[in-house]
């Protein structure tokens, strides 16, 4: 079980749902928060509802600029959790290269910049903790998922290149693959989404994988075997299940 007393976490991401309900779990464990995201508003109104101390540093997760400078104006942290994320759903044929580009850049390339903010910091002193934010649609191609889908996956190999570099160090890397969460961005979908958690369920999820040693959690746990057990399914059978599924 991990001690959060007097722990600095930095929370990318942090200004309504998955990122708002965690923050409001670390806090209450008594973790010090510094809280980030694009509006300045939402942050505060987060920071004001938690229960523990807690800064806000608006950033923008596509400059790269602007995270190395909050990460510095920060100083040291114990931990980072990168939740930041945009999606729309898209098929191929209705291929928005704008959106796909904001999600492979966002949900992706933010990560990558977020990490790239910190870890220098953690390996040197041999210490940290760096959570990052998959997703089920990305362990095998889904239809509609085209960019939101390659987004996440690339976040699942970061995590999992990281871990393998860093196993056996001091240096912790976690990564959450959540299923659909109920938020401004799963609004926009006109499908059926089983399982559909509510940010502080999901949230409970996360912090659950963040107090063990785990390397990764998919959840909802039933609904995660249909994703990780379709990496083993013939391309055939994968594709025809989810074509039945739309």
């Amino acid at each position: 079980m991990r001690d959060w007393t007097g722990k600095t976490y930095w929370l990318i991401g942090a200004s309504e749902g998955l990122g708002a309900a965690l923050a409001r779990k670390l806090s209450t464990a008594g973790a010090t928060l510094v809280l980030s995201a694009r509006s300045e508003d939402q942050l505060k109104e987060v920071a004001d509802s938690l229960s523990g101390p807690a800064r806000i540093l608006p950033c923008d997760v596509t400059d790269r600029a602007a995270l190395e400078a909050a990460a510095a104006e920060i100083g040291q942290v114990d931990g980072m959790v990168f939740l930041a994320g945009v999606y729309w759903p898209q098929k191929a044929q209705e291929w928005d290269a704008e959106q796909v580009e904001a999600m492979c850049d966002v949900n992706f390339t933010g990560a990558a910049r977020a990490v790239g903010a910190v870890i220098g910091q953690m390996v040197e002193r041999d210490a940290g903790h760096i959570v990052l934010t998959g997703s089920l649609s990305g362990f095998r191609g889904l239809p509609g998922a085209t960019g939101y889908g390659a987004s996440k996956a690339g976040v699942m190999w970061l995590a999992e290149g990281m871990h393998a570099d860093l196993r056996k160090t001091g240096v912790t890397v976690q990564v959450a693959n959540p299923g659909f969460i109920k938020t401004r961005l799963t609004d926009k979908n006109d499908f059926d989404m089983p399982f559909l958690m509510e940010p502080e369920e999901a949230a409970q999820e996360m912090f659950e994988l963040m107090c063990g040693d785990d390397f990764k959690k998919s959840f909802p746990m039933v609904f995660s075997w249909l994703f990780r057990g379709g990496q083993f399914l013939p391309d055939a059978l994968w594709y025809g299940l989810m074509a039945r599924g739309k």
